[in-house]
């Protein structure tokens, strides 16, 4: 899309702009239905595809996937000794505490985290990074964080600003934590 073009009036013919040809067909098929907000939903979800296919990029250079970059990201965030329980990974990454057993189970195979008893609750666990998961994972969210710059390159930093603002709010708002819903002030 063009700079200044809006999603509102993107071109159905452009063939890069699947989005656009799909609210066409729905347009023709289904007149009744107002499909605006597949102009930023529909881009919104094919744009995460393409992100998270760009960002595991990097992580497989280094031999992770992104749940297991996820763990070490999240330990390493921790700060020294770089450890949390297992329950806490998992509402760190947003993951079942059954996926993060497997997660757990190959970083440890590999070698870069260990797990042990908890001091203080024999019956449970504690994950921390070892001195090679350390290393392995500040290398990797170095590369991570230089490619995350390059892919926001192609916004300048007011559009990066705005973008973040926007999804901010709207992120807050689905959450229930942020001002009011703009439509809940409108008439029934």
């Amino acid at each position: 899309m063009e700079h200044g073009q809006h999603a509102d009036h993107a071109d159905p013919t452009d063939p890069a702009d699947h989005v656009a040809r799909v609210q066409a067909e729905w347009r023709r098929e289904r007149p009744d239905l107002d499909v605006s907000p597949q102009a930023v939903i529909g881009r919104l979800h094919r744009l995460a595809a393409r992100l998270t296919a760009e960002l595991t990029l990097v992580y497989q250079r280094y031999g992770l996937g992104e749940g297991e970059f996820d763990v070490l990201a999240a330990l390493r965030r921790a700060g020294a000794p770089y450890e949390r329980a297992p329950g806490e990974l998992a509402a760190h990454t947003m993951v079942t505490t059954g996926a993060m057993t497997k997660r757990i189970d190959r970083l440890e195979r590999a070698g870069l985290v260990t797990r042990r008893p908890a001091a203080d609750d024999r019956r449970g666990r504690v994950v921390a990074l070892t001195e090679a998961g350390r290393r392995l994972i500040d290398e990797a969210f170095t590369a991570h964080m230089r490619n995350e710059h390059r892919l926001l390159a192609h916004l300048s930093p007011e559009e990066a600003g705005a973008l973040q603002g926007l999804l901010t709010v709207w992120q807050q708002r689905l959450d229930g934590t942020g001002g009011a819903d703009p439509g809940a002030t409108r008439g029934a």
